[in-house]
């Protein structure tokens, strides 16, 4: 397992441009298409929103990213996930940057997190079934999108 370090972050600043470059790129050779629209650079900058960066503590190189933020027009108790990226060799960190993004929303009083990616997204679909998402109806404008496909957790017990 990679060493880590994650650190609050400014979703423009170098690093996370470029992760979120990365990002974009392979979702695009996997899925076809990456919408940049879906999270903007203010986002983490809104109430109960938060963009992190995973650092290799030895040298401060970045190694993933990740956010959660209020999710749009949507219920109170529910945060969107965005953009979780681990560059490739970096073994566990998409694990801590989620584990990492699950304790600031249960912080920030979320009961749920929810998320949408593409149905040819494997990889992605089973590291989130592996961490505890479930299918969920697509919502928001993922709604009557069949090449998109959501996912949810339940962070408290009920």
């Amino acid at each position: 397992m990679t060493r880590v370090r994650i650190d609050a972050a400014d979703p423009a600043e170098p690093d996370a441009r470029a992760l979120i470059a990365e990002l974009a790129a392979e979702l695009t050779r996997v899925t076809g298409h990456f919408t940049a629209t879906s999270y903007a650079p203010e986002d983490a900058h809104t109430p109960r929103s938060l963009f992190v960066i995973a650092r290799d503590p030895a040298d401060d190189r970045a190694l993933g990213c990740g956010a959660i933020r209020a999710l749009p027009g949507g219920p109170e108790g529910v945060a969107e996930l965005k953009r979780m990226y681990a560059r490739p060799g970096t073994h566990g960190v998409g694990h801590a940057i989620l584990t990492h993004l699950e304790d600031a929303a249960r912080t920030f009083g979320y009961t749920e997190l929810w998320l949408e990616t593409g149905v040819e997204n494997e990889r992605g679909l089973r590291f989130y079934e592996r961490h505890g998402y479930a299918t969920i109806p697509n919502f928001g404008p993922y709604v009557g999108h069949p090449e998109a496909t959501c996912r949810g957790k339940r962070l408290v017990d009920a």
